[in-house]
């Protein structure tokens, strides 16, 4: 029903015990820091105590990071520079601040490379994962996983193998790649056992039950939450304890195991009571709705999935939002309210949306900072390059007034010849711009026309065609009066429309004709539609097609000119006759496509000063396939496009 809990602390990896421990222990800091020197003793002390509150109090931890910076810059010290970044980049981690969080990780790996210390390095690798683990950017997540792991085994640095395995593991199952995952996670398990990293046990434990319950693995799941629950009670790790027990309420739920679920639920109330972490509280609240909904004790659940809501909203916890909606959507399911589930289906796959929507303005701020970046070193070059011309130009002055002449004659002459070369460069740069976004854009268009095609035909249709099964064999079963029959007669037949008109659209989106039989077929059958129509009359002709070979890409757009051609036609001109000739000469390799009508005809200038979306679109395509256009028409003398494109 929901992506398992996979939580995972990549920066300070802390061992979260009772509250009055961790308060006995800040307590004790913050007395040594009041007697504490202005020295690196103290910058000790003031990052010891923001570990303390890093996850629990943002502001605090933030308040001590400052101080500790100011000092280390007023003693002048940067031995504590990779400490501080790490603490920066984990603050604005746990904010979802994904620029900071980023710089400060990047910082740190450039002070490691400066430094040619690998440990540093693989740890640096190991908090760029993790930033871009958080924010979804799993392409450059999987690279740094995999530098981390390749740079721990070579540095032997086995204490970490634990925790970077921990980061593979979390890394694939993002990815959706649950069988890697699993290898990772039992890795970080024996690793956590061998150097008593309890911490990395339990997680691994963690890891690994998630990918079993992805897998549909839910005994094996179960069977590993057991074990990682028993190990947290052990170790006294609430966090754990908490993350095992909403596991295994969602398995058991699963499993179908009511008894189960009910008894780790009520366990689950006594472990979460006054738990500080409002994102988990969330998905608490999911696990608390499951027995309810079970239970058939609806007006319970909808209570805890209710609340669960607003702490997820409050968060922005769109992982635990995402699961209370499908909690939502499967409670109504069971009572037969299906028009309620699918609306909770839909706010599920809205979430989900607009999390992709996020990762990818992540990805494109990131390609923008890059691109800023390069442009503003090329600027500084480029600086450099005209102050080293002004010196040159000022030791020429020195030699003499005719030198000087003859050198600014030959700088000037050099100068506008760059100048012509680097306009034919920046212009040449241009097209190759411009045509990449068209064809850009051409593809993305033709890509989801024909997945809406696919989604109209295989979705729509089938459902219509169940429908209409469906009544029919009503019909059958029913006793009605003859005028009920007419009108379920016409319902029936207002049914068979629908599916004739959704049928009808999807062919215009992506015709069947084209992908399966060529262009030449696609256009001949688009022809004949059209006359069958009876909206006007078109004839179609085609020469040397019998064995050309299109590419498909080519066939596509060609087939959209001729459709938004046509469409022109028809309902601007009022064109009565139209002709659509294809031409293909094998020798010269050149594809010629006419269209001609006699319609009303109009002033080619205007599509010069204006021009439509329609001609617009015309233009873009002709240019994505390196083609020619030429246009001819004049008032009511209808209009003939050529188009020529070289195969």
């Amino acid at each position: 029903m929901r992506k398992s809990a996979l939580f995972f602390l990549c920066f300070f990896i802390l061992k979260l015990v009772g509250t009055a421990q961790v308060s006995i222990k800040k307590d004790s800091l913050v007395q040594l820091l009041q007697a504490a020197k202005e020295d690196t003793s103290r910058i000790r002390l003031l990052m010891g105590i923001q570990k303390l509150y890093a996850t629990k109090n943002y502001d605090s931890s933030f308040y001590y990071l400052n101080e500790a910076t100011t000092l280390a810059q007023k003693i002048k010290t940067d031995q504590f520079d990779f400490l501080i970044n790490t603490g920066y980049a984990e603050y604005y981690y746990y904010n979802n601040d994904y620029k900071r969080a980023l710089d400060y990780a990047q910082k740190n790996k450039e002070i490691a490379e400066k430094g040619n210390d690998m440990k540093l390095l693989a740890k640096s690798y190991n908090n760029l994962a993790a930033v871009y683990n958080h924010f979804g950017q799993y392409k450059f997540s999987i690279e740094y996983t995999l530098k981390c792991i390749d740079l721990s085994e070579k540095t032997k640095d086995s204490a970490s193998f634990a925790i970077r395995n921990l980061t593979a593991s979390n890394t694939y199952y993002n990815l959706q790649q649950f069988d890697k995952s699993v290898v990772y996670a039992k890795k970080a398990i024996a690793y956590g056992k061998q150097f008593s990293n309890f911490f990395a046990v339990m997680m691994g434990l963690n890891n690994l039950s998630a990918n079993y319950s992805s897998l549909n693995m839910i005994d094996s799941a179960i069977t590993i939450n057991k074990e990682q629950l028993e190990f947290a009670k052990r170790e006294e790790d609430i966090v754990n304890i908490n993350y095992a027990l909403i596991n295994l309420c969602h398995d058991n739920f699963k499993a179908g195991n009511i008894t189960a679920l009910k008894k780790y639920s009520i366990e689950l109330a006594s472990y979460s009571k006054d738990y500080p972490d409002n994102k988990t509280n969330a998905e608490i609240h999911n696990a608390f709705a499951l027995p309810f909904i079970a239970q058939q004790k609806y007006d319970q659940a909808k209570a805890q999935l209710d609340s669960g809501i607003v702490l997820a909203l409050q968060e922005n916890n769109t992982d635990a939002l995402g699961n209370l909606y499908q909690g939502y959507s499967i409670m109504y399911y069971l009572q037969g309210k299906i028009k309620e589930g699918e609306n909770y289906s839909f706010k599920y796959d809205s979430v989900i949306s607009a999390t992709n929507l996020k990762e990818l303005n992540f990805y494109t701020e990131e390609l923008e900072t890059k691109y800023n970046t390069e442009k503003k070193e090329a600027q500084i070059k480029l600086q450099q390059t005209e102050l080293q011309q002004k010196s040159n130009l000022n030791y020429f002055l020195i030699a003499g007034s005719i030198a000087l002449l003859l050198i600014l004659l030959l700088v000037y002459r050099n100068y506008r010849n760059r100048q012509k070369l680097q306009q034919a460069k920046i212009d040449e740069l241009e097209a190759e711009k411009q045509l990449t976004a068209t064809e850009a854009v051409l593809k993305g268009e033709e890509q989801e026309r024909t997945r809406l095609a696919k989604d109209l035909h295989d979705g729509l249709g089938g459902i219509l065609s169940g429908i209409k099964y469906s009544l029919s064999n009503m019909k059958e079963n029913l006793i009605m009066t003859p005028d009920n029959a007419q009108a379920f007669e016409r319902s029936i037949d207002m049914l068979d429309s629908s599916i004739r008109e959704m049928r009808r659209v999807a062919h215009n989106m992506m015709p069947e004709m084209l992908v399966k039989y060529g262009l030449d077929t696609a256009l001949k059958e688009f022809c004949n539609e059209i006359n069958r129509s009876g909206v006007t009359r078109i004839a179609y002709q085609s020469i040397g097609m019998d064995g050309a070979v299109t590419d498909q890409t080519a066939a596509v757009t060609i087939y959209r000119i001729v459709q938004e051609l046509v469409n022109n036609a028809v309902k601007h001109a009022a064109a009565k006759d139209l002709l659509v000739q294809l031409h293909v000469s094998g020798q010269e390799k050149l594809l010629t496509l006419t269209v001609e009508d006699n319609g009303k005809g109009f002033d080619t200038a205007i599509l010069e000063r204006a021009p439509g979306i329609g001609w617009s679109n015309i233009r873009n395509r002709v240019e994505f396939l390196k083609g020619k256009i030429d246009i001819n028409s004049a008032q009511d003398k209808g209009t003939s496009v050529l188009i020529e494109i070289n195969l």
